[in-house]
């Protein structure tokens, strides 16, 4: 059976834009871009790069200021990717803090059948946003 490619119009193998549906092809382009970091904090790992916005778990820290990660699991640089054990020495990642806030409220409800037993409550997850700065390796 011959799988025919409807999109590019094109028949496996005399075609060079052929890719089967569920092949995703990735190309990477040099440069400083591609730098990222896998960063742990707050019990949790996050792959960050330079600009990247995330929320993380809440830190004892001001809004408009600088806080430093450096439990950093891996790094992947031009050279190749570092992986620390437990983690990478010298490895930091600098970020500006921009907010602390809440989530939205998740509502809590515990129920014991036959026993009456019932308690609603509610919950706000604290968290604070941060903004990726710089990635030293």
């Amino acid at each position: 059976m011959v799988w025919y490619n409807y999109k590019t119009a094109c028949i496996p193998g005399l075609c060079k834009s052929y890719a089967h549906p569920k092949q995703r092809v990735f190309k990477e382009k040099a440069g400083a871009k591609n730098m990222y970091a896998v960063i742990e904090t707050g019990g949790k790992q996050y792959q960050v790069k330079a600009g990247d916005t995330l929320f993380i778990e809440k830190l004892n820290v001001e809004a408009d200021s600088t806080v430093t990660f450096d439990k950093v699991v891996a790094v992947s640089t031009d050279a190749g990717l570092s992986v620390g054990a437990p983690y990478v020495a010298g490895a930091t990642v600098s970020a500006k803090v921009l907010k602390n806030g809440k989530a939205k409220k998740i509502t809590v409800m515990t129920y014991k059948p036959k026993k009456g037993e019932k308690k609603k409550q509610g919950h706000r997850q604290p968290y604070t946003q941060v903004q990726i700065e710089a990635i030293n390796a």
